[in-house]
C-alpha cells in the first residue's frame, strides 16, 4: 500500500521558517515528479511546488517563488519543502503528492498525481 505521510507542519511567527517533509512507502518514487500543494480554508488546493524526478528541474508558484525550495533526497524516498519568511498567506493544510508515471516531469496540475498525503497543517501567527 502506498502511503505518503507529511511531517513539519506547526505553528510559527510571520518572517519564521518551517520545513516540511514527505515521506513515502509502499512504492520507490526515485523515478516520479513530486509536488506540494496547499488548501487554506474555504479556499481551492492551490499548487506551491513540484519538482521532477531527477531533481533537476523544479517550477513554484509565483507566491512562493524565491521563498520556499523543493527538494527530494531518492535515497530517503523523501520530498521537502524548505519554507522562508512565512506570512499569513502561507497559512494552509500542506499536501505532498506523487506521479504514478516514470520520469515524469514537473506539473502544476493537480490530476497529474496519482498518489496523495493527508496534509499538515502550517499556520502563520502575524
Amino acid at each position: 500500500q502506498v502511503q505518503l505521510v507529511e511531517s513539519g507542519g506547526g505553528l510559527v511567527q510571520a518572517w519564521g521558517s518551517l520545513r516540511l517533509s514527505c515521506a513515502a512507502s509502499g512504492r520507490t518514487f526515485s523515478r516520479h515528479a513530486m509536488c506540494w500543494f496547499r488548501q487554506a480554508p474555504g479556499m481551492e488546493r492551490e499548487f506551491v511546488a513540484a519538482i521532477n524526478w531527477s531533481g533537476g528541474a523544479t517550477y513554484y508558484a509565483d507566491s512562493v517563488r524565491g521563498r520556499f525550495t523543493i527538494s527530494r533526497d531518492n535515497a530517503k524516498n523523501t520530498v521537502y519543502l524548505q519554507m522562508n519568511s512565512l506570512n499569513a498567506e502561507d497559512t494552509a493544510v500542506y499536501y505532498c503528492a506523487a506521479d504514478g508515471e516514470n520520469y515524469s516531469a514537473a506539473s502544476q496540475y493537480n490530476w497529474e498525481y496519482d498518489y496523495w498525503g493527508q496534509g499538515t497543517q502550517v499556520t502563520v501567527s502575524s
